[in-house]
């Protein structure tokens, strides 16, 4: 219905109806842009993405990259990048000794087994889980070997042993061991001056022995040295007679005779005949 005012005429429209499907249309609009950003998911590097629905895990994982969803899911990302605990504890030897003993575990969650870290453990799984276990695995090894084993020459073995339990319990959660690396070993002031004292004495006995065995080979070679001279001069000597020497003596002087050099010869020596060289 048309409504006049002073001379001029100006129709309004009285039906409400259109301002009310344009409000419906914006709210429309914003609620499908509203879907569409909840639909799509984004998982970053070294990541995968454990979906739930209203809190319940569904078991559905997504890998790196974008991806659309139900836009009543949400996405929770799980790194399954390498990663690096250290740990400093004082732990026992066999002897009941206490040493501080560095380690470092190198580890990763299973891309597979990520539900069920994220539904069973959460995301606080390195105190919940990692750490707790590193320890308790620390000591059960080194209660194992004395401190100066430990010390010395079986970080490996200790490592190993480590590694392998922490494999067997972790494994079945949903985590890779990688390695275990133990950075320092600390004893006490006196074992370990003790034990360096001992290294030190047992390196001047192995440099004892080397240089005994070195002048008992040097022996053994001058005595064999020596035996062989005295064979040669045994069968040398059995070759010599006096007839072969004053045929050598001759020899010489028939040499020396046909040389250029000056020299007086003077023949019948009244030993042995030969002739005497008196001068050059």
């Amino acid at each position: 219905m048309p409504i006049f005012n002073e001379g001029h005429t100006r129709v309004i429209d009285a039906n409400p109806g259109f301002g009310l499907r344009l409000i419906g249309l914006a709210i429309a609009a914003f609620l499908v842009v509203i879907l569409l950003f909840s639909s799509v998911a984004k998982v970053g590097t070294g990541h995968v993405g454990v979906l739930t629905l209203f809190g319940r895990v569904t078991g559905e994982m997504l890998p790196e990259g974008i991806h659309l969803i139900n836009p009543l899911k949400t996405n929770n990302e799980m790194s399954i990048q390498t990663q690096s605990l250290k740990e400093s504890a004082s732990v026992p030897s066999s002897e009941g000794l206490v040493m501080n003993l560095d380690t470092s575990l190198i580890y990763h969650v299973d891309p597979t087994k990520a539900a069920e870290v994220y539904q069973k453990i959460g995301q606080s799984y390195e105190e919940r889980l990692i750490e707790p276990n590193l320890r308790a695995a620390i000591r059960e090894s080194t209660a194992s070997h004395s401190a100066n084993a430990l010390y010395t020459g079986e970080r490996e073995m200790v490592a190993k042993q480590i590694q392998d339990q922490l494999v067997s319990l972790l494994g079945q959660r949903g985590f890779i061991v990688e390695s275990i690396l133990l950075r320092d070993i600390q004893l006490p002031a006196t074992l370990k001056a003790s034990i360096e004292s001992k290294q030190q004495a047992e390196q001047e006995a192995l440099a004892m022995n080397f240089r005994l065995q070195k002048e008992t080979q040097e022996a053994q070679r001058k005595r064999i040295e020596a035996a062989g001279i005295r064979d040669f001069q045994q069968i040398v000597a059995q070759g010599i007679s006096p007839a072969l020497l004053e045929w050598k003596g001759i020899e010489a002087t028939e040499n020396l005779a046909k040389s250029s050099n000056s020299k007086v010869v003077v023949i019948g020596n009244s030993k042995n005949g030969l002739p005497l060289i008196l001068g050059q």
